[in-house]
């Protein structure tokens, strides 16, 4: 797996995936996303992999949208151009989702400015951590635009309504301390050093448990956001059936009777 703006690495079932458009600060224009969207769905196809850390080797996280590709040359707009922006959009659109349909979860490491589109993906990540120098920007009415990449979808679920809508209607900048106490992140660290640790001792302790039963939660819980608890523990019931007959739950018994960690294959 190589890419052009993308770096991955595989240690451990955990695999690390760096944002690598240096020069652009990780902006996002199609040949990128295009790009994250392939790489996501390779390793989520690789039975080795069991969880991923999303991370950046530029000096901040991701500068937001590409406006220099999305937008026609001297700021004329017409009927064409609106109908390639739909187009060039739905390609950022699915590289979100693609974060979010992925069958492993997802680690986002955020440090420096993470704006627009960077929040876009880092919201359909699984879990977030960031450093004391991170800021979030929930930028586009500041270009005068809507977030149309499913921000202002996701974002309500994990920082509720009021949040959001200070963050949309502001786009200012918010800090580590800030998007702390709004559960934006699950844990802010000194420095880039101390986060990539952090994200690798999370990444470590779910590889330990059963790859198709993480699946399946994430399944469930990504199924239960738009439905009753009834539907949602009738989900979770069909996943059990079918897990019932894996190796891995055999396993998980086994273990138990002999007193022993269990071990794992994701069959």
């Amino acid at each position: 797996m190589t890419y052009q703006f993308i770096k991955l690495e595989l240690e451990n079932n955990i695999a690390t995936m760096s944002l690598d458009r240096r020069d652009a600060l990780n902006a996002l224009n199609r040949a990128f996303c295009c790009e994250l969207a392939n790489a996501l769905q390779e390793l989520d196809r690789r039975q080795d992999v069991r969880a991923i850390i999303l991370k950046s080797n530029a000096r901040i996280f991701c500068a937001g949208l590409d406006l220099t590709e999305f937008f026609p040359a001297g700021g004329r707009y017409n009927t064409k151009s609106a109908f390639d922006f739909r187009q060039n959009v739905q390609v950022i659109l699915d590289c979100a989702s693609v974060f979010e349909r992925c069958r492993k979860p997802v680690i986002a490491a955020i440090h420096g400015k993470c704006v627009g589109g960077g929040l876009d993906i880092a919201a359909a990540c699984d879990i977030r951590f960031c450093t004391e120098d991170a800021t979030f920007s929930l930028r586009e009415a500041a270009v005068g635009l809507v977030a149309d990449v499913g921000v202002l979808q996701r974002l309500p679920l994990i920082i509720g309504q009021g949040y959001t809508r200070e963050m949309a209607y502001t786009a200012r900048f918010y800090s580590a301390k800030e998007v702390e106490r709004m559960n934006l992140v699950n844990a802010v660290y000194p420095d880039q050093h101390a986060m990539l640790e952090g994200a690798r001792t999370l990444a470590m302790e779910i590889c330990e448990n059963a790859p198709m039963a993480i699946m399946a939660t994430k399944e469930v819980l990504n199924y239960s956001r738009d439905a009753s608890i009834e539907e949602g523990m009738r989900m979770a019931v069909e996943k059990n059936a079918i897990l019932m007959s894996s190796d891995d739950i055999r396993e998980a018994v086994t273990a138990f009777r002999e007193k022993r960690k269990p071990k794992f294959i994701g069959e």
